[in-house]
């Protein structure tokens, strides 16, 4: 299968300390690939690297081949990469479904002319619903996203994403302050996503067991160098894995 998303080398520099170093990966359609190292290993710079909020200091981003390393965030974006933050990204004076419709318009091109554009465009709004339906926040849909709980939030970020259609999907800990009861249902849209079979997913996690359950890969950062990189039950055996998020003495422990 044709690689979707490559980095080549990528590297950023922060003073005099490598954040991420020599950073090169390929990304295929229909993988999930699941992100992981210890606190500060660089997992979150490394999306923002390919996501363009961040500039690299070397090497290089592409999708299908074409070189984006030069372009900002919202070019990339344009371009089928599409990111979920760690943080709740909203537009927070505005309803639920006025989140969805600005993301709606910007996809079908039909500019900003909110009201008028809105209304006499009946499938954006049914679509909007349908994702709204979709992450189960379809009955808070005239809801200032500002009052929204922090799950709801993370909830609706998501749908944000699911309305730009991206070709690869970038999740920073999709789940992160998420309450036992609400992170099922995120965690359950990400493997709809992945079912699809035709869109490439990078999910940067802390927890195994939901890594366990998601990933076709596991990729490991640590102190900004990719030091493993295989199947989850393959790069969870690996000593470096456990080093990594254990340390060296309880590595050693664990092995004898």
């Amino acid at each position: 299968m044709s690689i979707s998303l490559e980095t080549r080398a990528l590297t950023v520099n922060f003073g005099g300390h490598v954040a991420v170093k020599q950073v090169s990966c390929a990304f295929r359609p229909g993988t999930l690939t699941a992100i992981v190292g210890p606190n500060g290993a660089g997992k979150t710079t490394y999306f923002n690297l390919i996501s363009g909020q961040l500039p690299s200091t070397g090497g290089q981003v592409l999708l299908h081949g074409q070189n984006l390393t030069r372009q900002g965030a919202a070019a990339r974006a344009r371009s089928g990469l599409g990111r979920a933050f760690q943080l709740t990204n909203l537009f927070p004076r505005l309803s639920v479904l006025e989140n969805v419709r600005l993301v709606l318009q910007a996809r079908h091109r039909t500019g900003l002319r909110l009201l008028s554009t809105w209304y006499s465009e009946r499938h954006l709004i049914e679509e909007a619903d349908q994702i709204l339906e979709q992450i189960a926040l379809g009955a808070r849909r005239d809801t200032p996203a500002s009052t929204l709980p922090h799950g709801d939030q993370r909830k609706l970020e998501v749908g944000l994403l699911l309305a730009m259609r991206p070709e690869v999907f970038l999740f920073d800990e999709p789940t992160a302050g998420m309450s036992h009861d609400e992170a099922p249902l995120i965690l359950d849209l990400i493997a709809q996503i992945r079912r699809q079979r035709d869109k490439t997913i990078l999910l940067v996690e802390h927890k195994m067991d939901v890594v366990e359950r998601l990933a076709d890969r596991i990729v490991v950062l640590n102190q900004g160098q990719l030091v493993a990189d295989g199947a989850p039950a393959e790069v969870m055996r690996m000593r470096v894995v456990r080093e990594a998020y254990l340390g060296a003495d309880a590595a050693l422990g664990e092995a004898a």
